[in-house]
């Protein structure tokens, strides 16, 4: 379990209240849009679309494709840049039907083969991006939870940022491949509302917006969808359960983060601040610790900005000294067919520093090119 929170967090937090100074209602109150930069009330910018950074190859020639890594990994010594070339420059729907392609021509499993020839991160980050996305999010889970000490962090970052068709994804890939419960194995290494919080996420209930929905957001803008007598309501059940009562109703703050969609839980934030004149990370800080003030927060985080969230991550992996690759190569590799460049450009504006030249700067050899290559220009 957590002993203390993590830097992460304190960066996280204060960075995210710097932002919202530029996003505040009358009386100082961050509006529903707050920490989205390119949202526009009467319709949504081309900034706030989900733009990835990986698309697929096109023309693919999967048997040409195919048959490059099998020549570059054939013999003594190893052709990763031809390795590179391929898996750097297809989109992981185009790599899975490399694998069934590679096993149908050669007999031998294409994750095995490189698993034998590479080694340290250029390893991990080509394994990455070769396994199916539910199977690399499973993948990381049970490394998180097969360590001395349980990560808490890449759990949360995992099942907080995830759609509930990709939970369910995650936890059928997780029992095919470690034969395993992925629900029962977070249970057994959890405890307490950190546990109940993970259990929830499991269930993959989270409203989700509508296609019809997503019509109106591109039309009109966030408050189309949000239900404001709801954010009324759930601001109330937060404040009785927090700052104004001894303690803090821990279930009560379940009952509203582990449901609401983003934009929804966003007006949430700002009708809580109204009422209770506190800022909803700050009264958080104040009324929970260790782990389960680590998940809230996170998901807070995440609905206010995602790109954000996921950019200072990036941020703390490659601050000081020594490089933490594994989260480098899990957020780039997890955001490059869904968001990369809407966190590149959060990086840009938060650090005055493109995300390629800090990749550049942390990374080297074949490693440095082919995650150079995921983020693009």
């Amino acid at each position: 379990m957590l002993k203390s929170v993590p830097k992460i967090f304190v960066f996280l937090f204060i960075s995210i209240l710097a932002d919202e100074h530029d996003h505040v209602a009358p009386g100082g109150v961050p509006s529903a849009t707050a920490g989205m930069d390119n949202f526009q009330i009467g319709g949504v910018s081309m900034g706030d679309i989900p733009r990835p950074t990986i698309r697929p190859a096109n023309p693919f020639n999967c048997e040409l494709d195919t048959m490059t890594l099998r020549t570059a990994m054939r013999g003594i010594g190893t052709d990763e840049k031809a390795i590179i070339q391929v898996i750097g420059h297809t989109s992981n729907k185009q790599r899975q039907e490399i694998l069934d392609m590679y096993k149908s021509v050669y007999g031998k499993d294409l994750i095995s083969d490189l698993k034998s020839k590479l080694s340290s991160d250029l390893e991990e980050l080509i394994l990455a991006l070769v396994k199916s996305p539910e199977y690399y999010d499973a993948w990381c889970l049970n490394k998180a939870m097969r360590r001395m000490g349980t990560i808490e962090s890449i759990l949360i970052e995992i099942l907080t940022t995830r759609t509930n068709a990709e939970i369910r994804g995650i936890k059928a890939a997780y029992k095919q491949h470690f034969e395993r419960e992925l629900e029962a194995d977070c249970a057994s290494e959890t405890s307490g509302h950190f546990k109940r919080l993970l259990v929830s996420f499991f269930q993959a209930n989270r409203t989700e917006l509508t296609d019809s929905q997503r019509q109106m957001l591109m039309q009109r803008g966030p408050e189309a969808v949000v239900d404001r007598a709801l954010a009324q309501q759930d601001a109330q059940t937060l404040y009785k359960a927090g700052v104004k009562k001894f303690g803090m109703d821990e279930s009560a703050f379940l009952s509203v983060l582990s449901i609401r969609h983003e934009y929804q839980m966003r007006a949430t934030f700002e009708e809580y601040q109204k009422l209770s004149g506190k800022d909803i990370l700050s009264s958080i800080g104040s009324e929970m610790s260790l782990d389960l003030e680590y998940g809230f927060k996170a998901i807070i985080m995440s609905a206010m900005n995602r790109p954000k969230f996921f950019s200072d991550k990036l941020y703390e992996a490659m601050r000081g000294m020594g490089t933490d690759d594994s989260t480098l190569i899990r957020i780039i590799v997890s955001r490059s067919e869904i968001d990369l460049q809407n966190i590149k450009d959060q990086y840009q504006r938060d650090h005055g520093k493109s995300l390629n030249a800090a990749v550049s700067s942390e990374t080297s050899g074949d490693y440095k090119k082919l995650l150079l290559a995921i983020v693009g220009q």
